[in-house]
């Protein structure tokens, strides 16, 4: 939408208090924040702003995942005595929604909507040429701190002849204006889980390929099962536990994954999703005096400052979780501890996550499987959730990870608008509360929230079954009996 579009010609050795480099979710929030603050700030984005999670990420495929899942529920239809004749998929119309979904919401994150927040933009190319200048294509500009968030590009793996086939990427797949017919995906992580069930829901033939033993190798391992269970159902081939040796070209762009348990699984286009490589290359980092570690990641303290004092990094090229919400909201404290002089410090001990794929998969904290002292694991099946009973979607469980005291400290929740549930844990686990605080809070009925709040009352009353809790007990209650026959 507002690509190619030059707002603010920089003048040579002009000063700024704040040098944003990158116009995606971070350099977007780190500017508006910073020129919040009073600050003199220049936002450098090279192509659109917007960044990825608008263009090529959250967005379209959360589009995308809505067609998909439309689709689905057509075709179970009969499971609720509802009839539905011959379902068809037009491939075209499904991309026009998701275009739409962006042109929606693209204004939000553009060029005007910068200015109106008092953020200077340019299009252009910045690099580094000292610890506080840039050149943005041959203008020299001066800076009193900048902020570095020029994300991340998807990752491709060294295999033999990947070069010869016309592979996809997250960024390059909603250039497609035909449905594959046969797709296989290279990566079951979220981005690979999310794209190949979508398709699979929308008539390709889908094959998943991922060299861990499970899809969804970070998550819990019981979670990942559960998904993969739902995408067998939606008819995806899983391919686990066997790295790709080769690819083999065929004609057209398709090809042949050869792996190395021997399998050959055939493809008509191949979508490759197997993590993200930060943009750092060709920044002048160096000639800033900020160090990259072996992977490319810039080096940041808990403040967000690189070693150079004077320059900050948010987002993706942090190194940091991957996420959305973590790239906006690290970006708003960098640029308030770099304006203002603040001292806020990241807390990565409850960055939330969430697989959109059906069901949902969502986690924070400490992993459910996870065995240390002191901690104890409370599930509560979905089976048991009322709300999920009456949607026919009982193949969900929440699982929270509890500390001494009943402090919560993980989450798992899996099952339908698991993210939106994750909200409230999220909260408990920043501010250290407890399962009876959340025992204690009234949530409406009947909602998928009765997971975690059923989690969380079978945990108090365990405490309270006790030996000690249930002598305490004992001894309120006899003290209470007593007294109520002496007042008669």
């Amino acid at each position: 939408m507002n690509a190619g579009r030059t707002k603010t010609a920089p003048a040579d050795d002009d000063l700024w208090d704040l040098l944003v480099v990158g116009g995606g979710t971070a350099g977007i929030v780190g500017a508006k924040t910073a020129a919040h603050l009073g600050a003199r700030v220049l936002l450098v984005e090279q192509e659109r702003t917007g960044g990825d999670c608008l263009w090529t990420g959250c967005v379209p495929s959360k589009a995308l995942l809505a067609a998909a899942s439309v689709a689905a529920s057509a075709r179970t239809a009969h499971r609720f005595g509802v009839g539905v004749g011959e379902i068809s998929v037009d491939f075209t119309q499904v991309m026009r929604h998701v275009r739409a979904a962006i042109d929606h919401i693209a204004p939000v994150d553009s060029i005007e909507a910068l200015e109106e927040s008092s953020v200077a933009v340019t299009e252009g190319t910045a690099h580094f040429t000292t610890a506080d200048s840039a050149e943005i294509d041959g203008t020299r500009v001066r800076f009193r701190q900048a902020l570095v968030a020029t994300g991340a590009a998807p990752a491709l793996p060294r295999i033999p002849g990947l070069a010869d086939v016309g592979y996809l990427t997250s960024e390059t797949v909603w250039d497609l204006d035909e449905l594959p017919a046969d797709l296989v995906v290279l990566g079951g992580g979220s981005i690979g889980c999310e794209l190949g069930q979508a398709f699979a829901r929308l008539g390709s033939r889908v094959s998943v390929v991922e060299g861990a033993p499970s899809i969804l190798p970070r998550e819990d391992p019981r979670a990942a099962e559960a998904l993969a269970r739902a995408l067998v159902d939606d008819g995806v081939e899983l391919h686990t536990g066997s790295g790709v040796e080769a690819i083999e070209a065929t004609t057209g762009g398709a090809g042949v994954l050869r792996l190395g348990n021997g399998r050959q699984v055939p493809f008509t286009r191949l979508l490759v999703a197997v993590g993200r490589t930060p943009r750092t290359v060709d920044l002048g980092l160096d000639a800033a005096g900020v160090e990259v570690d072996d992977r490319g990641f810039v080096v940041v303290d808990e403040l967000l400052r690189t070693t150079n004092h004077h320059i900050w990094a948010a987002g993706d090229l942090t190194g940091h979780p991957q996420f959305t919400h973590t790239a906006g909201v690290h970006a708003s404290l960098a640029a308030s501890n770099a304006i203002v002089g603040v001292r806020r410090k990241v807390n990565l001990a409850a960055v939330p996550r969430v697989t959109f794929t059906d069901p949902e998969v969502a986690a924070v904290g400490l992993a459910s499987d996870t065995r240390l002292p002191g901690l104890h694991c409370v599930e509560w099946s979905h089976s048991h959730v009322d709300r999920a009973v009456a949607e026919a979607a009982v193949d969900g469980t929440t699982r929270l990870v509890v500390g001494k005291r009943g402090r919560i400290l993980g989450a798992t929740v899996v099952g339908p608008r698991a993210g939106e549930t994750l909200g409230e844990l999220t909260l408990a686990i920043t501010r250290g509360l407890t399962t009876r605080d959340l025992t204690g809070v009234i949530h409406p009925y009947p909602t998928y929230n009765d997971g975690p709040w059923n989690a969380a009352v079978s945990d108090v009353r365990d405490q309270l079954a006790r030996p000690t809790a249930r002598r305490a007990l004992g001894v309120l209650v006899r003290t209470r009996r007593w007294r109520l026959r002496r007042a008669a």
